[in-house]
């Protein structure tokens, strides 16, 4: 049985779900799905748990997540990025670093954010990008997000910015990239997007679709251990006899505090996530004995 966590560096092109299907294949494992979903267009670091490891994805949703893009000036889109079509055009004015630099640093902290509608988020029991295929737009309500740091440079092609951004679960980058460029006296659109970072987890450890496909045709096996998935919790190492007690569903004794734990063995397997309640600390996700990765 093959289980565990799969980082994988998403092409261009492919959808979050699109991945899903690919790696399926590959494993030949029916029971694959990702945390936190990338768009076509954008590359990079794309968390997936594979076999009874999926049911930890919950707990692979990372608070911060670190960006790299480009934001190209003087053209809008209506996805706000370049799959869509160009909806206005507005000549750009003479800027330096300076300039770009401040009108960025306007939109870091706490503030609040509307998803575009060309988006996931679900209206009234419809997800947003049904409805702009549509032509319809709808009101969305704006939702809390914190940039830790909006790091910008010039790019390669005249009127692109490249940017490095470090932000919360749920913030839109293109939103950003269209509120720069309307801070900067123009218009822009999100022209490239790779995602470098999910709280610990990082697109250098990531394997590429091909990478593999490789591995698994020489035997080997890219899937990391469950525990990957639960990076961002504190870590209770179970006794012999307290893993038998968890695996069967009981409760065991533990250190305070109310932040779900993950509970490994002495040789460092995850197995289980623990919740405390009444007093103790219940598995609220456990995982079989043999699912290590296999190769």
């Amino acid at each position: 049985m093959t289980s565990g966590a799969l980082l994988l560096d998403k092409p261009s092109g492919h959808t979050s779900h699109d991945v899903v299907a690919i790696v399926r294949r590959i494993l030949h494992e029916r029971r694959v799905g990702h945390a936190g979903t990338l768009d076509p267009m954008a590359t990079g670091l794309l968390v997936l748990g594979v076999g009874p490891a999926t049911r930890l994805l919950r707990f692979a949703q990372a608070t911060r997540k670190v960006y790299e893009g480009t934001l190209r000036l003087g053209e809008a889109t209506d996805s706000l990025d370049a799959t869509g079509a160009v909806t206005a055009r507005q000549p750009v004015p003479a800027l330096t670093s300076q300039d770009v630099e401040s009108a960025a640093a306007t939109l870091t902290g706490e503030q609040w954010q509307i998803p575009p509608m060309v988006s996931a988020v679900q209206v009234g029991g419809r997800r947003l990008h049904a409805l702009a295929r549509e032509g319809r737009e709808v009101e969305r309500a704006p939702r809390a997000i914190r940039v830790e740091r909006f790091d910008v440079r010039p790019g390669t092609s005249e009127n692109e910015w490249d940017f490095t951004v470090a932000c919360t679960t749920g913030t839109y980058v293109r939103v950003l990239a269209s509120d720069l460029a309307e801070r900067l006296g123009t218009v822009g659109h999100l022209s490239a997007l790779r995602r470098l970072s999910s709280g610990s987890l990082s697109v250098h450890d990531a394997l590429t679709i091909d990478e593999l496909e490789r591995r698994v045709a020489a035997g080997e096996s890219g899937v990391a251990p469950a525990r990957t998935l639960v990076a961002s919790l504190e870590t209770v190492v179970l006794s012999a006899d307290e893993s038998a007690r968890v695996r069967t569903g009981r409760p065991v004794e533990g250190p305070g505090g109310s932040a779900p734990r993950a509970a490994v063995d002495a040789a460092g397997d995850l197995v289980a996530v623990l919740e405390a309640r009444a007093g103790s600390w219940w598995p609220t996700v456990v995982l079989p004995p043999d699912t290590r990765p296999i190769g």
